[in-house]
């Protein structure tokens, strides 16, 4: 039989291999801590492994248990001196139960077991405190009466109540001795009366009945409940952990507090934290603010609080010692029991996002670890919370719906159900938030003009979702408790009516939709964040570019860091209101030469496009992409609009419909758009391609800077394809060339999106400069499942783990990810040099972004706000694949998991 009781106390422990699964998290971080030579209570843990045992025999605890339980306090005792049921100096006991992994429904602490009619006397006439003694007693036997007896603790308020009336005390609670042996008493009888049974004198007696209740409360229904969500074995199993009570809410020598070793506000070594004294809150006296470790000899607020009854000085080496073993920030909960210091719980810290990046830049600044280990301490994710807006306060703020958190950040505004009102409010200097049932291609000038934008559908990767990432705006999508009669102007919330111009706040991190403005505060960690991306630019391979079609998201990306433009969707720059009706009428002219003229109108709007963002780049790769979407998507919709651009171009509204409805298509995903537009109109590609090679050499004066343009051909599926489009801006490139008198250097290459383009991807290879995977339609061709639809039942799926993630949002590795291999391995085959990279949603996604560094990919491109992300994520990757490789360099212990929660 395994050993069942483990026993600790300051300088020694007993401790399994697997001490947090023997003994759990409470018993295993008293056991470290005592093992470290700090001051812990003394006391013993019973193991998971008895509690195993007991589990066979549920109606008492086994034989053996028993008397190891007996054999374990009377260790104890030799250590106090102290003695259980003792005519002096009676032993008390604190009862902790824990698990492996916190779970709710478990026993709570029992204090003060041991506490009896004769014990309570003897620790008044010790402490000379009766009022302390009893009120302990008290407490005890509430506590024991709601584990052992399962007796309501509101119970014993209103015995408590009756006794203070019957007693007639002047306050609210006994002031003489007297007085609180009547109420034990009556507690002592009601107990019996509703148990049916005394409450056990026998201090031996109330630990075992302590012990088992605590065993039993692994199969509450919560704690049931809880396991069987988190995949927990049942027979994992508890623990319990006794250890000398510590006097901690007696007087001003004692109390309880929380110690930190560093400042969070600088990520500075630095004791802080708060105390409590003589049971007063603990957060109501703070310690140590600003001042380092080693230098403080007491704190006091102001001359009000008295001195900390303990050596600070020794909780300042404890705390500074638990980092240094951790390599991390802890967090320490002592107490102080008659000026004695005790540390009863150690942990690796939590922390803000903020307080991450300046704690793991302070632990490199003290060399307890080095560069790569603070990249790998941050959670790439929570990156985006430090670069958007965020609520200061919430407590008076009134929820009205919730949605899916679809783009980071919160915004408020005035309502806008129109892209047209959205941009006249702006025009006027208003805030808005655009509210739609769902967003399409022609309302992003208005996502633009917006402070966010809430749509009452849609999922994560649904249009509104993807071009507010890319231009950084706020989004909740999916918000389907609300209704939008766009008709009559009105988002209903339950009973609740808005129409336009109402103020709403939405949070794009949380989904929520407010009622109201809210206030806002833009993180700032410039110092901080810019020194951890310098980390990860030395630690990465892979380069990280940026989405982005506007000057105003290109300046963004690079002050975030982006090493240029992976995808600039030329469709997006068509979609502004002074573009719109040249691109109407070239879509709707009967012939070429009609589409050239209007092409035309368009070609300067183009070309002094791609100079700005030349310039921006500064000789960065810029890679843009030919139209791909449709060119229904640039018609009009509903007969309002129809009639009004009927108007405009001087024909029938009847001709104008008919023309819109023969361009429309069943599955327009899978139909007319990419390559095959430009197969079927070469004039588009060419007057794009002349925009692009005249806005080159342009900027190229201007800046100096060469500027060496990738065009990237969408949606090929066959080389031959991307032969005739590469031939024609082959053509284009000599023309230009020839007319300015200056050569130029550019690429062609395609967005691999079709799995037959990865098949073929060694052929393909011949001809392409470059591959940008893109993942969005990638995935979609291979689940055969449309992203804009998905949302209605992949979070069922999700729930009912058919998958673990959404693949729009982290590429499926098993399916996706295999093809992008694939596709990896045959075109290198064939031209070693080519360049490669992934431009869809998962190129911000850490989980993505690991595996695309596995698969040796050049470059991810995601939108500017995720450019940090993607830095810090690639970095971690890199990291992880030299670490497996050549083992760790951390300088200190690195991130050890606590034993501690």
């Amino acid at each position: 039989m395994a050993k069942r009781i483990h026993t600790f106390r300051q300088g020694s422990a007993e401790r399994p291999a697997d001490a947090l699964e023997a003994l759990g998290s409470k018993g295993a971080n008293l056991a470290l801590l005592a093992a470290l030579d700090l001051p812990v209570p003394p006391g013993f843990t019973i193991t998971s492994g008895a509690w195993r045992e007991a589990s066979s025999t549920p109606n008492e605890l086994p034989a053996g248990l028993r008397v190891d339980v007996g054999t374990a306090v009377k260790w104890l005792e030799d250590v106090t001196g102290r003695v259980f049921d003792g005519a002096t100096r009676p032993l008390l006991l604190a009862v902790r139960t824990g698990a492996r992994t916190p779970i709710p429904g478990l026993a709570e602490t029992v204090l003060d077991v041991g506490l009896n009619d004769r014990t309570v006397e003897t620790i008044a006439a010790e402490l000379g405190d009766a009022g302390f003694a009893f009120r302990s007693y008290r407490r005890f036997l509430e506590s024991f009466a709601g584990l052992v007896f399962g007796i309501d603790g509101a119970e014993f308020e209103d015995v408590f109540e009756a006794e203070r009336l019957d007693g007639g005390w002047n306050g609210v609670e006994p002031g003489e001795a007297r007085e609180w042996r009547r109420l034990v008493s009556r507690y002592h009888a009601f107990i019996e009366e509703v148990a049916g049974l005394p409450l056990p004198q026998s201090p031996i007696e109330q630990l075992l009945s302590v012990v088992e209740a605590s065993f039993s409360s692994w199969r509450s229904p919560l704690a049931r409940s809880f396991r069987t969500l988190h995949g927990i074995p049942e027979n994992a199993g508890l623990s319990v952990t006794a250890h000398a009570m510590i006097f901690n809410e007696r007087d001003m020598n004692s109390g309880t507090g929380r110690a930190r070793s560093r400042d969070f506000a600088t990520g500075r070594a630095a004791l802080t934290g708060e105390f409590g004294f003589g049971g007063r809150s603990a957060t109501e006296t703070r310690f140590g603010e600003g001042g380092p470790i080693g230098e403080l000899a007491d704190f006091a607020r102001a001359g009000a609080e008295p001195a900390f009854p303990a050596d600070i000085q020794a909780l300042a080496a404890h705390v500074a010692r638990l980092e240094a073993h951790f390599g991390d920030a802890v967090e320490v909960d002592f107490m102080v029991g008659d000026s004695e210091l005790f540390l009863l719980q150690s942990r690796v810290a939590k922390r803000s996002p903020a307080e991450a990046v300046r704690i793991a830049i302070g632990l490199v600044e003290d060399d307890l670890i080095d560069e790569d280990e603070a990249i790998l301490r941050i959670d790439p994710t929570s990156l985006d919370q430090l670069l958007h807006p965020a609520i200061v306060n919430r407590d008076s703020l009134q929820v009205i719906g919730k949605g899916l958190p679809a783009s980071p950040g919160a915004a408020s505004g005035a309502i806008a159900f129109t892209t047209e009102d959205a941009r006249r409010a702006a025009g006027e200097g208003r805030a808005v938030i655009l509210v739609r049932n769902e967003t399409h291609p022609e309302d992003i000038h208005g996502m633009h003009v917006s402070e966010g934008i809430l749509t009452i559908r849609g999922g994560t990767t649904s249009h509104a979702a993807v071009v507010a990432r890319g231009i950084g705006k706020p989004c909740v999508t999916g918000a389907g408790a609300l209704r939008l009669d766009a008709a009559r102007g009105l988002l209903t919330a339950g009973t609740l009516s808005l129409k336009a111009g109402d103020t709403i706040t939405i949070d794009g991190s949380s989904g929520e939709v407010i009622l109201g403005g809210a206030e806002l505060e833009r993180p700032s960690l410039a110092g901080e964040l810019a020194r951890l991306m310098d980390f990860a630019d030395r630690a990465r391979r892979m380069v990280v570019r940026t989405n982005a079609e506007t000057p105003a998201e290109a300046r963004a990306a690079r002050a975030f860091g982006a090493e240029g433009i992976g995808l600039c969707r030329t469709e997006h720059m068509f979609f502004q209101g002074d573009r719109v009706p040249a691109m109407r009428r070239m879509i709707l002219a009967p012939d070429e030469k009609g589409r050239r003229e209007a092409l035309a109108e368009l070609l300067p709007f183009q070309r002094s496009d791609f100079v700005e963002l030349f310039e921006i780049m500064a000789g960065l790769p810029v890679t843009i992409r030919l139209l791909d979407p449709p060119l229904h998507e640039f018609l009009p919709k509903g007969e309002a609009e129809i009639a009004e651009v009927a108007s405009q171009f001087g024909i029938e509204e009847r001709v104008l419909a008919d023309r819109i409805a023969k361009l429309e298509e069943f599955n327009p995903m899978l139909g007319h758009r990419g390559c095959r537009l430009a197969i079927s109109h070469p004039e588009i590609v060419e007057v794009q391609a002349r925009a692009i090679f005249e806005a080159a050499i342009e900027a190229e004066k201007r800046s100096g800077a060469a500027v060496v343009p990738e065009i990237m051909v969408p949606l090929v599926g066959l080389k031959a394809e991307l032969d005739f489009v590469k031939a024609r801006v082959d053509e284009v490139a000599q023309l230009v060339m020839a007319e300015r008198g200056q050569s130029l250097d550019y690429r062609v290459g395609t967005m691999i999106e079709l799995p037959r383009a990865i098949v073929r991807a060694d052929a393909i290879a011949e001809v392409a400069d470059f591959f940008s995977f893109g993942t969005n339609d990638l995935t979609q061709t291979v689940f055969g499942i449309s992203r804009d639809d998905a949302a209605n039942f992949l979070s069922t799926y999700e729930r009912k783990g058919i998958i673990a993630r959404d693949p729009f949002q982290s590429v499926d590795v098993e399916g996706v990810g295999e093809l992008i291999a694939l596709g990896v391995e045959k075109a290198r085959r064939t031209r070693p040099d080519i360049v490669l990279g992934v431009c869809g949603e998962q190129g911000g996604d850490p989980a993505s972004i690991a595996f695309f560094e596995q698969t040796g990919l050049d470059y991810v491109s995601c939108s500017p706000f995720r450019v940090p992300v993607a830095r810090i994520a690639a970095a971690q990757a890199a990291i992880r694949i030299s670490r497996s490789l050549k083992g760790p360099g951390v300088k200190g212990r690195g991130r050890l998991a606590p034993a501690g929660e």
